[in-house]
C-alpha cells in the first residue's frame, strides 16, 4: 500500500505537463502508466506554439535551448491548403532563415516527443511507475483506491486525488460511469509514416481537403530523414452517414487523387495504416470532481477544428497542477475547488469549438466553403498570419496565467 495526495494517471503529454509543473511547485505526487517507454503512440506528430508556451512556462527557455537545437524535431515555417488540383494557398512566415525567427510548428515522432518528456520527470517529486496497469479504481469519500499491476506485482495507491491523463479510453472516467461515445463530438484518424514522397518540403506541412469528404483532411508532416506523417482525419457521425472506409479512402487518395497521386508513385510505406480516435472538445463534458480531474484526450480535448491534440493535453496538464497547488494549500479536495478549472481550458478552445458547432448546426459543405473562402480572400489570410505571429510571441515571451476566480 502506497499514500500520496496525487496520483496521475497516465505519462503521455497531459500526464507529464501535469508532473512537470508540480514538480516546480515541490509538490509530491506518483505518476503512472501502462507502457514502458519510449512507446509509440498513433498521432500526427504535429506540436504547435501551444506545445511551446507550455514548455516555457514550466522550464523558461526550453523549447530554445532543447527543441528547436534537436535534430529530432522539424521546424515548419509554412503550410499549403489543397482544395482541389489547382486551387490551393500558402501560408508562409517572412525571414525563416532568421536565427529570430520562430516555427509556427514542429513535428516529432511521438515514440520520441513522448519519452523525451518522461525523461525531464523530476524523481525528487515525482515517482513515476512504468509498466503500471490500473485494474479498478475504487472512489471512498476522502480517497481514492487504485489497484495496480505494475509488471506483474499488484500494488495499491491511496491518494486524495487522481488525475485521468490515460487517453480516449479512461480507466478513470469508466470508473466514474460509463460514458458513450457521440459521434458528433468524436472522429476517426488514421495515421501512416512514408518515406520519399516527391515535393516534400522540410518546413512545409500540407493539408487538402477533398469535396469527397465533408470535414475531413489528408494531412502531410514532415519528419526528419526525408519521412512524413501522413494521416487522414473524419468527423465519425459523418463517417457513418456516408459509410465511408478511412483506410480505403485514404488508399484512393494517395494512389488516385490527381492532387497526390504523382507525389506518392516512388514513394515507399514504412508500416501499415494505424487507427486511432478523437475525443473532441466540442462535447465539453465535465472534467472535475470531488478528488477528480481530467486532462487531455481523457477529458475529451481535441481541438474540433483541426484535430490538434497535443496542445490543449498539455495545457489542461499545466493548469490542472495550478487547481491541484491550490486544493494542496487549502487542505480541500472536493469539487468546489476545481469549480473554475473547465472554464479556464475551454476558454483556450472557445473559438475553435464556436467554429465547429456551427459547422454541424448548418452543413458540411461549409467547411469546404470555409477554406474555400480562405483561399480566395487576402484579408482572411492576413488575419490568420497575425493570429500565428501573436501565438509565436507569446509562446516565447509571456507564461500561461490561470485565473481561480
Amino acid at each position: 500500500m502506497i499514500q500520496t495526495d496525487i496520483c496521475i494517471i497516465g505519462a503521455g503529454p497531459a500526464g507529464v505537463a501535469t508532473s512537470l509543473t508540480l514538480s516546480k511547485m515541490k509538490i509530491h505526487h506518483i505518476i503512472l502508466d501502462a507502457a514502458i517507454f519510449p512507446r509509440d503512440k498513433i498521432c500526427g506528430d504535429g506540436l504547435d506554439t501551444t506545445v511551446m508556451r507550455v514548455l516555457n512556462s514550466i522550464e523558461p527557455g526550453c523549447v530554445e535551448k532543447e527543441i528547436l537545437t534537436n535534430e529530432h524535431f522539424t521546424k515548419g515555417y509554412s503550410f499549403l491548403i489543397h482544395v482541389s488540383e489547382t486551387k490551393k494557398t500558402l501560408i508562409e512566415l517572412p525571414n525563416t532563415k532568421s536565427k529570430n525567427q520562430y516555427p509556427i510548428f514542429c513535428y516529432c515522432k511521438r515514440s520520441y516527443f513522448d519519452n523525451y518528456l518522461v525523461s525531464k520527470l523530476d524523481p525528487q517529486y515525482a515517482q513515476i511507475f512504468q509498466s503500471a496497469k490500473v485494474e479498478k479504481i475504487i472512489n471512498e469519500t476522502a480517497e481514492k483506491i487504485v489497484f495496480v499491476n505494475h509488471a506483474g506485482t499488484r500494488i495499491q495507491i491511496k491518494a486524495k486525488l487522481l488525475v485521468g491523463a490515460d487517453g480516449a479510453h479512461s480507466v478513470l472516467v469508466k470508473s466514474l460511469g460509463v460514458q458513450k461515445i457521440d459521434r458528433n463530438h468524436y472522429a476517426g484518424a488514421l495515421r501512416q509514416y512514408w518515406k520519399g514522397i516527391s515535393g516534400l518540403q522540410a518546413n512545409h506541412l500540407e493539408l487538402y481537403l477533398p469535396k469527397s469528404l465533408p470535414m475531413g483532411y489528408l494531412w502531410i508532416f514532415p519528419l526528419p530523414n526525408g519521412e512524413a506523417n501522413v494521416g487522414l482525419g473524419m468527423q465519425s457521425a459523418l463517417m457513418a452517414k456516408n459509410k465511408i472506409d478511412l483506410k480505403k479512402a485514404m488508399t484512393e487518395l494517395i494512389e488516385n487523387d490527381p492532387v497526390f497521386k504523382d507525389r506518392f508513385k516512388n514513394a515507399t510505406a514504412l508500416e501499415t495504416k494505424q487507427g486511432y480516435g478523437l475525443p473532441l472538445a466540442s462535447l465539453q463534458k465535465k472534467i472535475y470532481g470531488d478528488g477528480w480531474l481530467l486532462t487531455g484526450d481523457a477529458a475529451s480535448l481535441i481541438c474540433p477544428t483541426t484535430g490538434e491534440g497535443i496542445g490543449p493535453a498539455m495545457l489542461s496538464g499545466y493548469i490542472a497542477a495550478h487547481f491541484i497547488q491550490r486544493a494542496i494549500q487549502k487542505k480541500d479536495f472536493t469539487a468546489d475547488v476545481f469549480k473554475h478549472y473547465d472554464r479556464e481550458v475551454y476558454k483556450r478552445l472557445k473559438s475553435s469549438i464556436q467554429l465547429y458547432q456551427l459547422m454541424i448546426n448548418t452543413s458540411p459543405i461549409f467547411y469546404n466553403f470555409f477554406f474555400n473562402f480562405i483561399i480566395g480572400a487576402s484579408i482572411i489570410r492576413k488575419r490568420i498570419f497575425k493570429y500565428l505571429q501573436r501565438k509565436i510571441e507569446l509562446a516565447y515571451t509571456e507564461k500561461i496565467p490561470v485565473n481561480f476566480n
